[in-house]
């Protein structure tokens, strides 16, 4: 079975992202990290980007959504 994923956070800070990912992967939703920043320009250009599996899409916004940033 492949693994279709599905973009579900995304922003220009880093720390955010590992933030995120660390409470899906405390709940035991897989994460793939995909940094599309211009390291050339600095992180003023382009975001970063957190995928999980198309099955965990709900579940994965309903966690973020409670998260207070």
């Amino acid at each position: 079975m492949q693994i279709e994923w599905v973009k579900v956070f995304s922003t220009k800070a880093s720390y955010l992202v590992e933030l995120v990912k660390g409470i899906l992967e405390k709940e035991s939703i897989q994460t793939v990290v995909v940094n599309k920043q211009d390291s050339m320009y600095s992180p003023i250009f382009g975001e970063i980007e957190l995928y999980v599996n198309r099955e965990d899409v709900l579940k994965a916004k309903h966690l973020i959504s409670k998260t207070e940033f």
